[in-house]
């Protein structure tokens, strides 16, 4: 992974990184503890949060939740395209993951409530991470307070679903299996090839001078973790770029030195 960190120094931006082997629990990090714009990676404790309200009984996935003209929030996601109805919270969560959807990821936190969220962040043993805020309308919203974690701490979620060490297995199962479908495989998992993109669950986020992803990868030879988060970044097509041939140097590491 050595390349990897190589690679980035040589990037113009901000990046941090963290690869594990699930199994072996070999690790190798870059600025893996650096405080970095979170984007819709947030979206990934936002949804164990959701699940754990569940499981603690104080929501149910089939409540009805409205959503109305001043619910809606542009950019990612499609529910803002809607006329006014209800939707299980149920639909909420997969419209979040699945499509990234702001609008949905906005309900939720109104549902979880913002500092319970922060609680079970915490709870986690996720250092570096705050939800500080809903998700806005860039176009609309300048100089705003950002929603911060780091490499590690999104591995971290990645090994608690794995383990089922925070959420029951069935539902750390549910949510490893709702990210599989995540409909934007076009960064870390950008050059690996398309019947293999389906082992992989997977969280991307961006905005202006951000580009993230954070993914499980479930192989026959093993089951990894791996995370790239950048800031400062040119362009998207940059750090899409970027994203693309680190995840494409570490594929290739895994398929010829892991057994």
């Amino acid at each position: 992974m050595k390349e990897i960190k190589k690679y980035l120094e040589s990037r113009i931006g901000t990046y941090g990184f963290f690869f594990e082997d699930l199994k072996s629990g070999y690790i190798y990090g870059y600025n893996e503890n650096v405080q970095m714009v979170a984007a819709g990676c947030m979206k990934l404790p936002i949804a164990v949060s959701l699940i754990k309200a569940v499981e603690d009984k104080k929501i149910d996935f089939l409540d009805k939740i409205r959503i109305d003209g001043k619910d809606k929030v542009f950019g990612t996601g499609i529910i803002h395209e809607f006329n006014e109805r209800e939707y299980t919270v149920f639909e909420l969560l997969v419209a979040m993951l699945i499509q990234s959807d702001n609008t949905a990821a906005n309900k939720i936190i109104d549902i979880v409530g913002m500092d319970k969220i922060n609680k079970n962040i915490e709870e986690m043993g996720l250092k570096n991470t705050v939800l500080n805020r809903k998700t806005t309308d860039e176009r609309k919203v300048k100089n705003e307070v950002e929603n911060i974690t780091c490499a590690l701490d999104l591995a971290k979620v990645w090994r608690h679903l794995y383990n089922s060490t925070y959420l029951s297995k069935e539902n750390s199962q549910m949510l490893i299996d709702i990210l599989t479908r995540q409909q934007i495989k076009n960064k870390l998992a950008l050059y690996i090839p398309d019947d293999l993109k389906y082992e992989i669950s997977s969280k991307t986020g961006d905005k202006n001078g951000v580009e993230n992803d954070t993914e499980l990868i479930r192989l026959s030879k093993g089951n990894f973790t791996f995370t790239l988060l950048s800031m400062g970044i040119p362009n998207s097509v940059y750090g899409t770029v970027t994203l693309a041939k680190c995840g494409k140097m570490m594929w290739d590491n895994v398929m010829n030195n892991w057994h």
